[in-house]
């Protein structure tokens, strides 16, 4: 265990709602400084982004319409970790379904908890680096819809300082892959 990080006591638990990438569930806690109390958790089994850099230096976002917030997001590709999967096999084939794109170059960025006031999701990030344009088509999932865009850093950073909606995780992201760039 991590140093500073201490378990709380599980007392009772209870799954509330299954859902198709995630479950929600209740539990009951006592957290090491004593306090009993109910806490709702989405339980994730993880993400895996790509931060994906051309050879001109461009990066490859979508901007991908969410239903929670009723609109497009910028956003760098993702997805979830399935149950068979490791994170990087993950972003793989997600970069490929969402933008077109194949890397052949990629270092990890680092892992970092997504929302950890509601939810167990790790994000583990990568830099995509060596890109190759695929001659057909991605083949995205029926649920989703998803624009490719191109932006240079100075692109990116003025959209998230102008207050364009962007995803946290895509903010984090650029930040860790820019010491790298």
């Amino acid at each position: 265990m991590p140093l500073g990080q201490e378990p709380a006591e599980l007392i009772r638990q209870k799954l509330f709602y299954a859902a198709r990438k995630f479950d929600f569930d209740v539990s009951e806690l006592r957290l090491p400084n004593g306090s009993v109390g109910d806490w709702a958790c989405i339980v994730h089994p993880g993400g895996a982004m790509a931060v994906p850099v051309t050879d001109d230096g461009l990066f490859v976002l979508v901007r991908q319409y969410r239903f929670a917030m009723k609109g497009r997001l910028l956003e760098f590709p993702a997805g979830t970790v399935e149950a068979h999967e490791r994170p990087l096999s993950t972003i793989q084939r997600e970069i490929q379904e969402e933008t077109g794109y194949k890397a052949s170059t990629w270092k990890v960025l680092g892992e970092f908890p997504n929302a950890p006031g509601y939810s167990d999701e790790i994000i583990y990030a990568y830099l995509a680096t060596g890109l190759a344009k695929l001659t057909e088509a991605p083949e995205r999932d029926e649920d989703e819809d998803i624009e490719v865009v191109l932006m240079s850093a100075d692109e990116l950073e003025q959209a998230i300082l102008s207050g364009e909606p962007v995803d946290a995780k895509t903010i984090a992201a650029f930040y860790m892959a820019k010491a790298s760039l």
